[in-house]
């Protein structure tokens, strides 16, 4: 397969289709052809970011997920994040997420600053 940028959907369906032949073929991936699979899947991630765009998730589903999976309750972030009134309107939209509150959960989370601030 000659390499080149994808410029429509056909040449995407195309690189795609090539790419799993080359996973069921197993090419390695120190090998020429899989230094090609490699180029491959760069030039169809370009493609994907720019006709596919995954967009971000709300901010605050985005801390009720970490607090999930931490097994952290509403009650856990009163006095750090503020009065159990506060935590309780801010988890449930009725507060907005301030700039100082962000930075909080961005730090002790984890969560990337730019879905905190989408």
């Amino acid at each position: 397969m000659e390499l080149a940028v994808i410029k429509n959907e056909a040449q995407y369906e195309a690189y795609l289709e090539w790419v799993n032949e080359m996973f069921d073929r197993k090419v390695a991936p120190d090998s020429p052809v899989g230094k090609k699979v490699e180029v491959a899947l760069l030039l169809i991630k370009q493609f994907e970011d720019e006709h596919f765009p995954i967009p971000l998730p709300d901010p605050i589903d985005a801390i009720r997920l970490k607090m999930l999976e931490l097994g952290l309750r509403n009650k856990d972030l009163v006095g750090k994040y503020g009065s159990k009134g506060h935590v309780s309107s801010l988890l449930n939209k009725r507060k907005p997420l301030t700039l100082e509150l962000a930075r909080l959960f961005h730090k002790e989370f984890n969560i990337p600053a730019e879905v905190l601030l989408s």
